[in-house]
């Protein structure tokens, strides 16, 4: 319990303060995360190694600092949602690939925006689901219940629907797709543990096929997409074209195309914003 009261500690004081000095304190802190991490910062490097083989120690550890402040700005926005107004978010959004999402809605069977732990989603998710449809995304349950509560009542009171990696989440995601909305999901992390081993920038790491699952279930359109920040700490929001799971009568290796198909952009928008893919997790085989 103690996390959630020193995370409302420092929520209540970030929501009233200034978008610049918010961020200011956001950096402030990565600063303290970045060196004093035993953990994250090894497995981020790591992730990063893997995902830029090609760039120096000097520019990976640049890289990783770069990627602890954005993350931490990232959590200044979080923080800042319950005294934002959609109306002052909206100038702060541009969209790369309009064309992609309109197409892809214009299918009529809902979308599954699918993307990967990068950019502030939340920002994003309030305004899309405030102009263009309801908006819902998987989230991982945290610890405390508390903590969790409060993100997820967060993000109800701008139109978000938050929901959990359960069967009753799943039930709720074919609902918001037969409404003709949009789900959006990340597939970079196996976060339930029941992911399938295959290539992800070259090295086995399990990868979860329910999104590919659901997509051949109901032919809805797999939209690839990314957030990331600007350096002007505005956001872009990058489609690429959607992909169609196409039946094969092979269900399993249906899934495993799909999922490769979608892996293929999620890559690219890794390796064009390494500094915006926070993931200090464990996902391939010897890291930290």
């Amino acid at each position: 319990m103690w996390r959630y009261r020193a995370f409302m500690s420092v929520q209540s004081i970030v929501e009233r303060l200034p978008r610049s000095w918010a961020y200011a304190l956001a950096v402030f802190a990565a600063r303290f995360a970045f060196w004093f991490s035993p953990l994250a910062r090894p497995r981020l490097q790591f992730n990063l190694r893997v995902a830029c083989p090609e760039i120096s120690e000097r520019e990976l550890r640049h890289t990783t600092w770069l990627n602890f402040r954005n993350h931490a700005k990232a959590y200044a926005d979080l923080m800042m949602l319950p005294r934002t107004r959609i109306s002052d978010l909206r100038p702060l959004l541009q969209v790369k690939g309009m064309e992609n999402l309109e197409a892809a809605r214009a299918l009529g069977k809902g979308v599954m925006a699918v993307s990967c732990h990068m950019g502030s989603y939340e920002v994003v998710s309030a305004i899309w689901a405030a102009t263009l449809s309801p908006v819902s995304f998987f989230a991982e349950e945290l610890e405390p219940r508390a903590l969790f509560e409060w993100y997820r009542d967060t993000r109800a009171r701008l139109g978000i629907s938050v929901l959990s990696l359960t069967v009753a989440g799943i039930r709720k995601v074919t609902q918001a797709l037969h409404e003709k909305e949009m789900v959006i999901t990340a597939i970079d992390r196996d976060i339930i543990g029941t992911g399938h081993l295959m290539p992800f920038f070259g090295r086995p790491a399990p990868i979860p096929l329910g999104t590919a699952s659901i997509a051949l279930r109901f032919g809805t359109p797999l939209l690839p997409v990314c957030v990331y920040r600007l350096p002007d700490d505005t956001f872009m929001a990058e489609a690429a074209p959607h992909v169609i799971a196409e039946n094969t009568g092979d269900r399993k290796a249906d899934e495993i195309r799909v999922t490769q198909q979608l892996l293929q952009h999620i890559e690219g928008f890794i390796r064009r914003h390494p500094e915006q893919w926070h993931v200090p997790h464990r996902i391939w085989a010897g890291s930290p």
